[in-house]
């Protein structure tokens, strides 16, 4: 025993492996457990330190036997080599998430609800706000039209105009879109072309007169070319007059802000000085109250093609009706379209206008004029009688029709013979 702690004192308490396993097996040999029942000869720590001593060799005998009998691995000792293979199995590792499963017998929860957002009471009140805007917006728009009472003027013409029930629903339709507001672009400029006898003349006046009613005298112009410029007249001084005549009328327009109406009778009498002038007032670059004006001018222009027209398609219809309203719906585009370019081959005006055609009369419209002319004179209105006057006119036959060549321009003449 004095021996062997010389040696541990000799190596500093630490030995190596090989040292400590030869001492192990010497100890085992030497070191005998004493009899408890003979007298010790060691001290109590000295018999720790021995069990604790014994307890490590054990547990480093079976670690190398644990060791030698595993098989040695070829690349054990080699140096590890980065690859990606590996960072994309680790990443693919990573992104595997553990999968919640619900029983089915179990109850879910459904989240709670989000925080009601402050901006949504905001925007319903923008909503409101764009709402009123545009309803106001409408409303100020019916207020423009109430103003020049539309509705009356289309019913007086439907109701004294015979025969041009698609015409007064084209000329309506102009003015309801522009008169709905105040402020224009361009002013409006209508030109109604027809025959002779079909009521354009009629038409002027029925214009004419419900404009004085509603947006006063002042602010209407009703010229005629053949009385306010005669052929006596120069040509120069009458679009000078012409032109004074409108700048005065729209100025007073302007000051009551309201629109006001032009009407031209026999566009075909004009000359070009005064067709000149014309052209200048429906320039666009003009002063607001030269944009805000109607004009509507009245002729026999393209009575030609209008009756040409008439005659050539009227055997298309098929329809027996003696209205010649629903013959006109198919075929007003196109006969509109054919005075367009023969009006503007005579002058650069008529390109600038909207063209609305009155058609021919049918032998039917000539009796509504034949009865409205005796009713009006005090007549008894005897149908027979008035088909005997109707019959001594002059038509036009063409597919089962017969259409008057001079309208009901002699009607009057007709009664007045009564």
């Amino acid at each position: 025993m004095p021996k062997m702690r010389d040696n541990e004192l000799s190596n500093g308490g630490l030995e190596s492996p090989a040292d400590e396993e030869e001492e192990g097996e010497e100890e085992e040999k030497e070191i005998t457990v004493p009899n408890p029942s003979s007298p010790t000869l060691f001290s109590p720590q000295l018999k720790a330190m021995m069990r604790i001593r014994n307890k490590y060799q054990a547990l480093k005998k079976r670690r190398i036997s644990a060791n030698s009998a595993a098989p040695a691995s070829p690349r054990a000792n080699a140096p590890e080599v980065f690859t990606f293979e590996q960072l994309a199995a680790q990443k693919k590792k990573r992104r595997r998430k553990s999968r919640v499963l619900f029983p089915s017998d179990s109850r879910k929860f459904l989240p709670k609800e989000k925080e009601r957002s402050r901006a949504k009471p905001f925007l319903i009140l923008f909503s409101i706000i764009v709402f009123l805007q545009v309803y106001n917006a409408i409303e100020n728009l019916d207020d423009h039209v109430v103003k020049y009472d539309l509705e009356g003027l289309e019913k007086t013409l439907g109701r004294e105009v015979f025969g041009q029930k698609r015409g007064v629903e084209t000329l309506m339709e102009h003015l309801r879109d522009y008169l709905s507001t105040y402020s224009h672009k361009r002013p409006l400029a209508l030109s109604v072309h027809g025959p002779s006898g079909v009521g354009k003349s009629h038409l002027g006046r029925l214009l004419a007169r419900h404009f004085r009613s509603v947006v006063g005298d002042q602010l209407v112009v009703q010229y005629f070319a053949l009385y306010n410029c005669p052929p006596s007249e120069s040509p120069g001084q009458c679009a000078a007059d012409l032109t004074a005549r409108v700048a005065q009328v729209v100025a007073r327009a302007e000051a009551d802000e309201r629109v006001p109406v032009v009407v031209l009778d026999e566009a075909q009498a004009m000359r070009p000085p005064v067709l000149d002038a014309l052209l200048e007032l429906l320039r666009p670059d003009q002063s607001n109250e030269f944009l805000n004006v109607v004009y509507v001018l009245l002729g026999s222009l393209g009575h030609e093609e209008i009756v040409r027209h008439v005659l050539q398609n009227s055997s298309s219809s098929s329809s027996s009706s003696s209205s010649s309203s629903s013959f006109w719906k198919g075929q007003e585009d196109d006969m509109e379209d054919v005075i367009r370019g023969s009006l503007a081959e005579q002058h650069p005006l008529w390109a600038e206008m909207d063209v609305v055609a009155l058609t021919l009369l049918e032998k039917s419209h000539v009796v509504e004029c034949f009865l409205e002319e005796m009713t009006r004179e005090g007549f008894y209105p005897d149908l027979g009688h008035v088909d005997q006057l109707a019959g001594e006119l002059s038509y036009y036959s063409a597919g089962g029709r017969q259409y008057s060549q001079n309208g009901c321009k002699q009607v009057v003449a007709k009664v007045n013979l009564l």
